[in-house]
């Protein structure tokens, strides 16, 4: 394929995470925004009330379970001639991890607010960690047919709270919990929308003139009238370009469980959200997406489907056409790795796939030998940077007393480390036995020991060990931290790095300073 028809394709591409605060509504976007694609008939309820099934992008039985996400999802559907690659994250703090690799897969990101709740402490998160990666962010508010703010307010809470120039495209007629419509600022269109029965199908629709608008909703068309004045007055208009740089966010309104406002964030997607592009590589270059075929693993995650039990490598495209077969190189070993088993995952299905694009996430079925990070690619060699670990904060040493399902703990303990579902520690105190997990937040632990009773059959007990705080070492350092209490070094199996854990800042402040020469960072 010549590299123009590799630009067209990309070119077609629309890659971005829904990112939000938990709770805000984000695999219920998911599969709204998959509802009105046409790729599913119906919405499923978060919680699976009634006949209604979970999320399609909720495969894990424990999200299934709890109507939260804990793991991230890759779907992919077409809508307007685009094809639309859309990550699904985690929807609890514990997983910022998770999150933070799939942001380094996307182009721009969807960010929920909660109409009632505005900005929260992960929103906040969240946000920074799009703009130092320059990822541009449209902000969708959420949950308009509830009780909740005022919408000029949360304008004013968007810029003087995370510094992003708010700049509408739709505006709601109606306060929050009497919602009739939005008005599309770029055409003065309005568009009443009102839930279909059961809100399991697309939302109806109905385009009115200001005039007829004006005449059926009276005070609510003349308030949303002088806040768009308001608007105007303050220069909040859409320009791509400080979109793009990620200094300004459009902003959209709607109740994705009630599939208001989907459609018209679906149409903003693909009219101003950015194909893929040229991606930074590890020496300091750039590798254009009409090149040679290049991409990166940044997801690992085993036993999606029960009757498979299979390991599946997720890996973004990033230049050049993917074809299912080809035999490419793994930059970190310069080994060839064959890709005869590439599919696409959408939420507990999956099917085959022959060729994929710059944009696209491909499963790699059977990856054992790859790892987060990875990065394969065929002609002239190609390194994309490593994907950065967050230090733990959490620790507890896990055990079974099973002694016939050791060697089933074992390749569970080191299947969660491959995933980066925890982060494995050795240590010498405990020995191999009895191995350290190590995780951002608590609920990493659950995870980790629901699916090793459910995947491998192993039921374990945990020891939380009494340390809050992780700094790297090095041998020597090591060798110095021996004489000191309550600190201890043990060794990351993922890449053999030695991490010394401290009960808590100060104790880890007191030990560097009495030994100038402590290498900890």
């Amino acid at each position: 394929m010549s590299q123009n028809a590799v630009a067209l394709e990309a070119g077609r591409r629309r890659t971005f995470a829904v990112i939000s605060h938990p709770d805000a509504g984000k695999s219920t976007m998911t599969e709204a925004l998959a509802l009105h694609a046409r790729v599913i008939g119906s919405a499923g309820a978060v919680h699976g009330k009634g006949d209604r099934k979970g999320v399609v992008s909720d495969w894990m039985e424990m999200e299934q379970q709890r109507g939260i996400s804990v793991t991230s999802a890759a779907l992919q559907f077409s809508y307007r001639d685009v094809v639309i690659n859309l990550l699904d994250t985690p929807g609890h703090a514990d997983f910022s991890e998770d999150t933070y690799r799939v942001l380094t897969a996307v182009d721009s990101a969807v960010m929920l607010l909660d109409a009632a709740k505005g900005l929260e402490p992960q929103t906040l998160k969240l946000f920074e960690v799009c703009r130092q990666r320059g990822i541009p962010v449209m902000t969708f508010i959420n949950k308009w047919d509830r009780p909740g703010n005022d919408a000029l307010a949360l304008m004013d809470e968007i810029e003087q709270r995370i510094g992003l120039k708010p700049t509408p495209l739709t505006w709601p007629v109606g306060i929050a919990g009497h919602f009739r419509g939005v008005i599309d600022r770029r055409t003065g269109v309005f568009i009443r929308m009102e839930r279909s029965p059961g809100g399991a199908e697309l939302a109806i629709e109905e385009e009115m003139s200001p005039e007829e608008a004006a005449e059926r909703f009276g005070a609510d068309w003349a308030t949303a009238t002088e806040e768009l004045e308001l608007l105007a007055m303050t220069e909040a208009d859409h320009d791509q370009k400080t979109f793009l740089a990620a200094a300004s966010t459009p902003v959209l309104f709607g109740a994705a469980v009630a599939n208001l406002g989907v459609r018209q964030l679906l149409d903003i997607l693909v009219e101003l959200a950015p194909p893929p592009a040229a991606r930074p590589t590890a020496d300091g270059g750039q590798h254009a997406v009409d090149g040679t075929f290049s991409g990166f693993v940044f997801k690992m995650q085993a036993n999606m489907n029960r009757a498979h039990r299979d390991q599946v490598a997720f890996m973004r495209v990033c230049s050049g056409r993917f074809e299912r077969g080809m035999v490419v190189t793994h930059a970190g070993t310069g080994k060839p790795f064959a890709t005869k088993y590439a599919q696409q995952i959408f939420g507990r299905g999956r099917e085959t796939i022959d060729e994929a694009f710059p944009g696209d996430v491909v499963g790699l079925v059977n990856a054992t030998s790859l790892g987060i990070g990875d990065t394969l690619y065929t002609g002239e060699q190609v390194r994309y940077p490593q994907l950065p670990s967050f230090p733990p904060e959490h620790f507890a040493v896990v055990r079974t007393n099973d002694t016939s399902a050791f060697k089933r703990f074992r390749r569970g303990i080191e299947q969660l480390d491959g995933e980066g579902v925890v982060q494995v520690l050795r240590s010498e105190q405990r020995g191999d036995q009895a191995p350290v997990l190590a995780a951002v937040g608590p609920m990493q632990f659950e995870v980790a020991t629901h699916r090793l009773e459910a995947e491998f059959g192993v039921k374990v007990q945990l020891d939380h060990l009494p340390y809050e705080v992780a700094a790297r070492t090095d041998a020597a350092g090591r060798e110095i931290l021996r004489s000191e209490s309550n600190v201890e070094v043990m060794t990351r199996v993922r890449d053999e790095a030695l991490l010394a854990v401290f009960p808590h800042k100060w104790r880890m402040r007191t030990v560097a300073g009495r030994h100038p020469d402590l290498k900890l960072d």
